[in-house]
């Protein structure tokens, strides 16, 4: 999997970059007038224009309803999907590049296992909406120490023992979350659709949340992503050109796992997101992480705010957004399983 010049220029950099991030706005756009209540893009695009200090009322001629439900409904529940989604992608990214694991993903180390089992103790103990997103972030987060903790050797880290360490941490928690389930009662229900996952009664407040810490996320990683394709040389060349192989493994897992602990405790559980980005990007672009990373982040986002969309304003009923991930990302897993046992991986980007 060496990075070479050919496989960095696959594709060119910049005009997909703007490319995809043009989509993205206009998909925004176009989500936000979707629903029960449609609103034409232009009309759109008044209310978020109206909105900015220093603007002019544009909305005059509109129901006095459709700019609270643009702006406190749909707006915050639409950015949170595409933020989410850009979050787990970045997750993936890095964490197929660390383990050299075409089949890792943000939940490889558990994290997602923890944020459920944390979810399901804060429903048992009926807490609000706050409290459930605090207690599925700490148990993601205690996870992923644990995980770190299991997986440490005297020389460090390594890729198997991570791998290894967050399946047997993830099969455990998945138990305890049966038995949570078992003896929740009534809340019984509220556990099941919160892991199915759902962007629905998203706020504000979670949106700016799992911005912010995205981003902080975003740039860190971006900031270690020239070490990270050294990395896949082995830890050996990559210590000889000046890299401190340790370091940069145990601050891009935790970035990483950060930044996906966030996006499930807003979320819920969205499986294969992480995973299938990450392999699109790195097959059109090459492995090159200084350009994966943020192409995988409005490939993602786009990709999960489409999904988000189809679930929310083109179905007659809105099903959890993790069962449409699971139903398309499936498929996409076992073609993968395939193609790394018969020595063809397409996480290599050729």
């Amino acid at each position: 999997m060496q990075i070479t010049e050919r496989t960095r220029s696959k594709q060119p950099f910049w005009p997909w970059m703007g490319i995809l991030a043009a989509a993205l706005l206009l998909l925004i756009l176009a989500a936000t007038g979707m629903g029960f209540l449609s609103v034409s893009v232009g009309d759109v695009a008044r209310v978020l224009l109206s909105a900015v200090p220093g603007m002019p009322d544009l909305t005059g001629h509109l129901d006095r309803v459709l700019p609270v439900v643009i702006r406190d409904v749909r707006l915050p529940r639409i950015l949170c999907a595409a933020i989410v989604g850009g979050g787990l992608s970045i997750s993936g990214a890095v964490f197929q590049g660390i383990l050299l694991n075409p089949l890792a993903d943000p939940y490889t180390l558990g994290v997602s296992a923890g944020a459920a089992f944390g979810a399901s103790v804060a429903f048992l103990l009926k807490l609000n909406a706050v409290g459930i997103s605090i207690c599925a972030f700490l148990g993601a987060m205690l996870t992923l120490v644990f995980v770190l903790y299991l997986a440490s050797t005297t020389g460090g880290f390594s890729s198997t023992n991570l791998i290894l360490a967050g399946i047997i941490t993830a099969a455990v928690l998945s138990a305890g979350i049966s038995f949570l389930k078992y003896i929740a009662d009534e809340q019984v229900s509220l556990i099941i659709f919160w892991l199915m996952g759902s962007f629905a009664s998203r706020t504000w407040y979670d949106t700016g949340v799992t911005l912010l810490v995205v981003v902080v996320g975003f740039l860190v990683l971006m900031r270690f992503s020239r070490d990270i394709n050294l990395l896949v040389l082995g830890e050996r060349t990559a210590a000889s050109l000046g890299v401190h192989p340790q370091r940069v493994i145990a601050v891009s897992m935790v970035a990483a796992s950060l930044v996906a602990a966030v996006c499930v405790s807003v979320s819920g559980i969205i499986g294969f997101v992480g995973l299938l980005v990450p392999h699109i990007v790195r097959s059109l672009f090459g492995p090159d992480h200084r350009r994966l990373i943020p192409l995988s982040l409005l490939l993602g986002a786009i990709a999960l705010l489409g999904a988000d969309t189809v679930t929310r304003a083109i179905l007659p009923k809105e099903i959890p957004i993790g069962v449409v991930t699971a139903l398309t990302g499936g498929p996409f897993f076992c073609y993968v399983l395939k193609k790394k046992r018969m020595g063809a991986s397409a996480w290599s980007g050729g």
